[in-house]
């Protein structure tokens, strides 16, 4: 694991931001599209407000997410809300956005939906932004649920499953290690000293049911992005 640590958000997100930047226009120019799968929570949003008044031909972007609860898309826990507030507008508003949430009344009957509008993202992901729980989750990879087994299993092919935390509130969308792992460029964006010490953690061990987060870091190159 590359680590990158930086004295403050605000010297993080300015710097994250280029790198975002650059490793999109490389997708755009090898493929004529790029994607950027992100995730929610508080911690990415003063980046998603650096990245959106960055220079980048965003009509040639799709952005999509991780995971999503499944809540209406107008609830304050929805990371869609959140990504359109913060992310796509500005310059970025130009961006196309792919996302979770269906009309599907249960999180289970909106795979295969979700799975259809795959279609709709370039793929390998070139940028995936990765955050983590205090129990080493991540996307919805919760280790408490009693789905993990299948969002882990590296045979199951299917991009999307849908997660009942059992720790916290909600069904979820999220998408598989096979899908996650699919990705060019994979970065994991931290904040403060207790995620850098589960990170420790989750760094000393093998037990990938314990800490989800264990499964991407095996398995691919990750790059951590730190501030305090």
């Amino acid at each position: 694991m590359k680590k990158n640590l930086f004295s403050s958000a605000q010297a993080l997100n300015k710097s994250f931001a280029e790198r975002i930047v650059t490793l999109l226009k490389q997708g755009i120019e090898n493929n004529g599209r790029a994607s950027l799968i992100v995730s929610g929570g508080r911690t990415p949003q003063a980046l998603f407000a650096e990245l959106s008044e960055t220079d980048l031909d965003w009509s040639k972007v799709v952005v999509s997410l991780a995971d999503e609860r499944w809540v209406e898309t107008s609830d304050d826990a929805s990371n869609e809300k959140m990504v359109r507030e913060h992310l796509l507008r500005g310059k970025a508003g130009k961006a196309t956005f792919v996302g979770l949430k269906t009309e599907a009344e249960n999180a289970e009957d909106g795979v295969a939906s979700c799975i259809e509008h795959l279609s709709q993202i370039p793929m390998p992901f070139d940028v995936l932004i990765l955050g983590m729980g205090e129990d080493g989750h991540t996307a919805s990879l919760f280790p408490c649920s009693a789905q993990i087994s299948h969002g882990l299993d590296r045979d199951n092919q299917d991009a999307y499953l849908a997660v009942q935390p059992t720790t916290a509130p909600n069904w979820r969308m999220s998408l598989s290690l096979t899908a996650l792992l699919n990705s060019r460029q994979v970065f994991l964006h931290l904040q403060g000293d207790k995620k850098k010490a589960v990170l420790d953690q989750a760094l000393a061990g093998t037990d990938e049911f314990e800490m989800p987060i264990r499964a991407v870091l095996s398995n691919t190159d990750v790059e951590l992005m730190w501030a305090p």
